[in-house]
């Protein structure tokens, strides 16, 4: 009898505890279900119970150490949107206006102990796999001289650099220590040009005869860039340029990518100076032909639209692809027309994070893609041969 009922207590005991276990790692019901409270907790223990979720509990730490550089670049908010949604590891953030510091930090929340005022301190105390540029493009050049000694790759907002003389030392570093220096384009995760790409590739419009790629806004002062952005950005030393600069690269690395890395032939450029009293020191509008053995290029970039664009037309032997935005695709062939949305990117191909995370691991797999290194020194020269157009009035030949 004495043993049963042992037997009896030592059920009931491992009952209960596998009970208590289960209750504490049942997983949060999907959404849309509610599930009735037993108690009513205080509201701010709601909102912080709220707050305490974001990361999702089985959400994966990543363990890649990604570094920053630099505030004054209005791009960072997406970067540090994703750290606040725990998709990316920031170990330390540099920058020398501490402005900048309380500003983000506030707005993100971030802890007084990530913010660094040098890059080589935050570099070596941090140690960074990656370092992420959000600074003034006419400083990229300083990033890579920073860390490629140390080992550390580089990924700076479009374009590579303001000048080809900074490019072409970004790109001696990154050869000369085995680093990567990416470039990070919009339009590089926008599912309709990645579909139009593959399109082209399929030989479904024959070979390619004309590419027109419009970028552009009604100017970053009249959307609302921030001064710390603007006091860089229509600079033409810490810039390179205006709209040439800013919006032309776009089409000069979506041209390059869908040629295969093809250098052009020859640039012809004009440049047009629409508001001299908002921009005074630089071209708010650029028009740039690309001339290729067998292609023409069209780049059209400017601060002056009624509305933003981001768009690219592709002109085949024997048919004809329009990107209208991010999703939206046309294709006419033999006088068939069929306009969908394109199929979601699917990581690494959908976003920065998961794409220089990748790039670090499998490095031989990025090596001719619109934001390799490689290509972006074809993009800078387009560039400066543009600007070199518009100076001296003349079709420049590389």
């Amino acid at each position: 009898m004495k043993t049963k009922l042992k037997q009896l207590l030592t059920t009931t005991t491992l009952f209960l505890s596998c009970i208590t276990i289960a209750s504490a790692q049942t997983t949060p019901p999907p959404p849309g279900t509610a599930p009735a409270p037993s108690v009513t907790a205080p509201a701010d223990s709601v909102n912080k119970a709220k707050k305490d979720t974001i990361p999702e509990i089985h959400k994966p730490v990543p363990t890649l150490k990604v570094g920053i550089m630099g505030l004054n670049h209005d791009h960072i908010h997406l970067i540090l949107s994703e750290y606040r949604k725990g998709n990316v590891n920031i170990v330390g953030i540099a920058e020398p206006d501490k402005k900048l510091w309380e500003k983000f930090g506030k707005a993100y929340n971030l802890p007084d102990s990530l913010f660094f005022d040098d890059l080589r301190k935050m570099c070596t105390t941090r140690k960074p796999a990656i370092v992420l540029g959000y600074n003034a493009v006419g400083k990229h050049v300083d990033i890579v001289e920073t860390c490629a000694p140390l080992g550390i790759s580089v990924m700076v907002e479009k374009p590579l650099a303001a000048t080809l003389e900074q490019a072409k030392r970004m790109e001696f570093l990154a050869l000369k220590y085995y680093v990567k220096v990416l470039t990070n384009y919009e339009t590089t995760w926008y599912p309709s040009f990645q579909d139009a790409y593959n399109t082209v590739k399929q030989d479904s419009i024959g070979l390619i005869r004309k590419m027109v790629v419009h970028d552009g806004h009604q100017g970053p002062r009249e959307i609302g860039c921030s001064e710390d952005f603007l006091s860089w950005l229509t600079d033409p030393v810490l810039n390179g340029a205006g709209a040439l600069n800013d919006f032309g690269c776009y089409g000069a690395d979506l041209m390059t990518w869908l040629m295969k890395g093809q250098r052009p032939i020859a640039v012809t450029a004009i440049a047009r100076h629409y508001k001299p009293t908002v921009y005074p020191k630089v071209e708010d509008d650029a028009t740039i032909l690309v001339e290729y053995a067998n292609a023409t290029g069209q780049i059209e970039a400017s601060w002056n639209w009624p509305f933003s664009i981001k768009d690219m037309e592709i002109f085949g032997a024997k048919g004809y692809i329009h990107a209208f935005d991010k999703d939206s695709v046309e294709i006419r062939v033999n006088n068939r027309v069929r306009a969908y949305k394109a199929v979601p990117l699917v990581a690494p191909a959908d976003a920065p994070v998961a794409y220089f995370t990748s790039a670090l691991a499998n490095p031989l797999r990025h090596p001719d893609d619109r934001s390799s290194l490689k290509y972006n020194m074809i993009v800078m020269q387009i560039l400066d041969a543009a600007k070199r157009s518009i100076k001296e009035g003349k079709r420049i030949v590389l």
